[in-house]
């Protein structure tokens, strides 16, 4: 699967509830690529916005390896106390910035099959992951609950990215057309023969 960079607008969606009969084995499927994507890119943590789709649900392994689906959730409770931590994002890939959240978080979802669940006063990375995912279904990003100079300057530093990405694409497009066409004169040329 694809994972949508900083600047694609369905990150920036509040996302739909899923409907229960969308919880299918289709929808299962779908988070079992979730969860090779994530993996595959390093992550502990994908958001549905953050492959294109604009629903309520994330997949999640955190640091004690089991795979979690949230369908659906809202966040109940919160502690008090909070913790710094350098968090990132599949979205943002190689920029960290140090956000406050608080340290414990109370969840209540469905899972894979449809089935609520609650998590009582979750903690450590689990606790982090629950709330960096949850913003991405209401489009926040880690980068708005920092600094708000580093969240223009990761915004421009995208953009600058995406532009340079855009003018490669472009050369090479030009270039590979042009070998296209040489080849295929070389061809009229054999054929003319």
């Amino acid at each position: 699967m694809r994972i949508c960079k900083l600047g694609e607008d369905v990150l920036r969606q509040k996302c739909e509830s899923v409907k229960p009969e969308e919880i299918n084995d289709e929808m299962r499927a779908l988070f079992n690529e979730m969860f090779e994507t994530m993996i595959s890119a390093n992550g502990v943590g994908l958001a549905a916005p953050q492959v294109g789709i604009a629903k309520r649900f994330f997949v999640v392994i955190a640091d004690d390896d089991v795979r979690r689906v949230f369908i659906n959730p809202e966040i109940t409770k919160t502690s008090t106390e909070v913790e710094e931590y350098d968090e990132g994002c599949l979205s943002i890939p190689g920029i960290y910035e140090t956000i406050v959240r608080p340290k414990k978080v109370s969840i209540t979802a469905l899972n894979e099959f449809g089935k609520r669940f609650v998590i009582e006063d979750a903690e450590g990375l689990l606790a982090r992951v629950i709330q960096h995912e949850n913003d991405h279904l209401d489009g926040v990003l880690y980068i708005d609950r920092g600094d708000a100079a580093f969240k223009e300057d990761t915004i421009e530093k995208f953009k600058k990215r995406e532009e340079r990405k855009a003018l490669k694409d472009a050369k090479r497009e030009k270039k590979h057309a042009s070998i296209a066409a040489k080849k295929a004169a070389k061809e009229a040329k054999k054929s003319g023969k």
